[in-house]
């Protein structure tokens, strides 16, 4: 079974069995596969459909505040989320595989199923593979003087009809969503391809594959730990969790046992990417100065949009990677974008900005009919799922890491009322402002407490985020937490490697590759 869709509506969730009711052929589907939801607190309360609409509504209507933490962080996170959340995506495992296999392929581990499927042995995701090691890669199409290149798209089929040709040849189609995440993927692929390259003459032919997915899987988590996580979480509790363990996730779990998904994790607090995105960005040399618009990122990708008509990627809309992260954090001050051409991302909080309150229906696998509904807004989609899964409110959370240890204060009404500068109350009446302020969704909960301490998750958000990314590293089939010893080596300097470090080696050193259109 294959779907662009984005969210999910069906979850399975151990111990409670399928939520979401769905059909007959669906609920058999969903029953074969080993991708496994759990709940990390207890059960909440549904909040009723007037309030949630009254909320999303001030959610995407406030005014947007810029944060500190650099724009590509933010699709690095939707890049992130997709190899750790299960979807319904191109790749079926074949027969011929162990029931451990077929867990690993398909479970919330940081692993890059969604960059590397199966396996190149398998025979569904063969396609995604040069040569049985290399991943392939897509080539743009020329546009004006721009000429077509090699390797800054991700691979698309090229053959059947209009809708076909542009559809992208990878594991999960949901890279494809806005080409932010794309050009993310692509730069993926260059990085294990860069990796095999590397690769000594003495390799064996039938380890290379295995030897460069390691190499790369374990640079990606390293990455993650030290540089992704601390940005976006308090720190104190990213080195908590990762020093002294887990205190509310799967505590003593058996490291080589596959993890589940926390239903906390996935359907509210790393749903805190959607409040980092711009509406309008300095996206490079052809489109500077906020003429990069979310919507037209939307249009030129091969799920939300048509590609501007074109079977694959303009070559006018390739990323300039100067703009989205900061290079002289690794020393290099040569890589500099334009004078007031750099993007940070929108401030972790409660306010979405506009474009998110009418999103495109093909990024969530809706109809045309859905355009402009309510259904199409964001945040009223996410207080949806939400309340679907009969998710903890934050109080509870919080008071459920208290009981287990955890150090925290909870948010206090006022602080929930008022916020700072983010999400208003105002147009609630006065018997649902109480209802949100006592049982206030999860979702927004952490967005308010990331609101209140600078832009960064705090306290119940930094605790779930922190907690799960260490036990999807630790039951990875590549782990940096059950290989202690492992040092990153693939960085300009030895035992570090962060997000602009990986752009540098995948990009090989090169500014012209980095930033092909130039200034």
């Amino acid at each position: 079974m294959t779907s662009d869709r984005h969210g999910r509506d069906i979850f399975h969730i151990e111990g409670e069995g399928f939520v979401g009711d769905p059909p007959g052929t669906a609920r058999e589907a969903a029953a074969a596969i080993p991708f496994r939801f759990s709940r990390m607190g207890p059960k909440g309360r549904k909040l009723p459909r007037g309030l949630r609409v009254k909320m999303a509504r001030a959610m995407t209507s406030g005014a947007n505040v810029n944060g500190n933490i650099p724009s590509g962080f933010t699709y690095l996170g939707q890049f992130v989320d997709h190899d750790l959340t299960f979807d319904f995506t191109d790749v079926a495992l074949g027969d011929d595989v162990s029931p451990a296999d077929l867990l690993q392929g398909r479970s919330p581990t940081l692993d890059l199923d969604n960059l590397y499927g199966a396996g190149p042995l398998d025979a569904e995701s063969a396609r995604f593979y040069e040569d049985g090691v290399r991943l392939k890669v897509g080539t743009t199409t020329r546009s004006g003087s721009d000429l077509a290149k090699r390797g800054f798209d991700v691979p698309r089929v090229g053959t059947g009809g209009v809708r076909a040709r542009r559809r992208a040849n990878i594991p999960d189609r949901r890279n494809d969503e806005n080409l932010a995440v794309a050009q993310t993927h692509a730069a993926m692929i260059r990085f294990h391809n860069r990796v095999v390259d590397r690769q000594r003459a003495t390799v064996p032919p039938a380890d290379r594959f295995r030897r460069a997915r390691k190499r790369v899987v374990l640079h990606y988590q390293w990455m993650l730990r030290t540089d992704y996580l601390p940005r976006i979480c308090d720190p104190a509790v990213v080195d908590d969790v990762f020093t002294n363990g887990r205190k509310v996730f799967e505590v003593g779990a058996d490291p080589l046992s596959m993890p589940t998904m926390p239903v906390e994790f996935s359907v509210a607090a790393f749903r805190l990417g959607h409040s980092m995105v711009r509406e309008a960005y300095n996206w490079n040399a052809r489109f500077p100065s906020g003429q990069g618009s979310l919507d037209l990122l939307f249009a030129f990708s091969g799920t939300s949009g048509d590609l501007g008509g074109n079977d694959t990627l303009p070559s006018n809309w390739i990323a300039d990677w100067r703009r989205l992260y900061r290079f002289h954090e690794i020393q290099r001050d040569d890589l500099k974008p334009p004078p007031r051409q750099f993007n940070f991302a929108r401030r972790l909080d409660t306010v979405l900005v506009d474009p998110l309150a009418a999103l495109p229906p093909g990024s969530f696998g809706g109809t045309d009919a859905d355009f402009g509904t309510i259904e199409a807004n964001l945040a009223f989609r996410n207080l949806t799922r939400a309340t679907m899964l009969n998710l903890a409110s934050g109080q509870q959370m919080a008071d459920f890491m208290i009981s287990k240890g955890v150090a925290l204060t909870k948010l206090t009404p006022a602080q929930i009322r008022n916020g700072l500068d983010g999400a208003s109350l105002g147009d609630l009446t006065a018997a649902e402002r109480d209802v949100f302020v006592a049982h206030t969704p999860l979702w927004f909960y952490v967005l308010r407490e990331a609101e209140l301490n600078g832009g960064h998750l705090t306290g119940v958000g930094a605790r779930i985020v922190a907690e799960t990314f260490h036990r999807a590293m630790e039951g990875s089939r590549f782990s940096i937490i059950r290989e202690s010893t492992f040092s990153p080596t693939l960085g300009t300097v030895l035992g570090r490697f962060t997000m602009t470090d990986l752009l540098v080696f995948a990009f090989a050193n090169k500014e012209n590759l980095l930033a092909p259109l130039g200034d």
